[in-house]
């Protein structure tokens, strides 16, 4: 059976060549994009993934990468180029945000190293926080917060102390006022590989060694690497 064909225009109002429809079981099928029309949504429109990317990086914490971010939104907005369906009357730029939000969302939730229940309690004792200190303009105290969540003193250090046993640093911050740029992997102890202390220690009595040995007589020295070199 022949490809059904059809022609549709471009989101910025140029035509599109006649391209083969994409079928999927139970839905509109929806018509595929030619190469040059792809490769030009995706120049038009990449810069929104850097916006929607550096935007919701505002509300992260500092680890979290903008560059990871960046290309989970890519790969929002190629999705959106092969399922966008202009014959709905949206705009492509409004469904590709749409998209490449929700791509970087889900990059978000595979990185969270803590349950879904763990991050509300975590969550709540933020809001808790901030509102406190935002009323008071000063630092919010253990009864305070207790007080603001409707607890005990002895369930918020509870929920304080699972909530901390799940807090993340970079190893990078292990290092204070690294001023030289120091790699602090470098730092750290191969078990498998040699001690440096005992390298330079065998190093420095070989070079003793060979001082002595050369200072020795001719033929004592000929007898000692015979002896020992050979």
């Amino acid at each position: 059976m022949k490809a059904q064909l059809n022609k549709r225009k471009t989101p910025s109002g140029g035509r599109l060549r006649s391209v083969p429809m994409k079928k999927t079981a139970g839905k509109k099928k929806v018509p595929l994009l030619a190469e040059p029309e792809r490769e030009s949504l995706m120049l038009e429109n990449i810069r929104l993934v850097k916006i929607i990317a550096h935007h919701i990086a505002v509300h992260l914490p500092p680890h979290i990468d903008v560059n990871d971010l960046m290309s989970a939104g890519t790969i929002g907005l190629l999705e959106s180029i092969d399922k966008f369906d202009s014959s709905r009357g949206i705009k492509f730029k409004t469904y590709a945000s749409i998209r490449i939000r929700g791509a970087i969302m889900d990059e978000l939730r595979g990185m969270d190293w803590m349950t879904r229940s763990m991050r509300e309690k975590s969550n709540m004792l933020k809001k808790a926080y901030g509102e406190i200190e935002r009323r008071t303009g000063g630092p919010a105290s253990e009864h305070d917060v207790a007080e603001f969540l409707d607890l005990s003193v002895e369930a918020l250090r509870g929920m304080l102390s699972k909530v901390s046993a799940y807090s993340l640093i970079h190893i990078e911050d292990l290092v204070p006022d690294n001023e030289n740029k120091m790699d602090i992997l470098e730092c750290i102890e191969d078990p498998n590989g040699a001690d440096p202390m005992a390298f330079a220690r065998f190093s420095e009595l070989q070079s003793t060694l060979a001082s002595l040995v050369d200072s020795l007589p001719e033929k004592e020295k000929l007898i000692v690497s015979l002896y020992y070199f050979n």
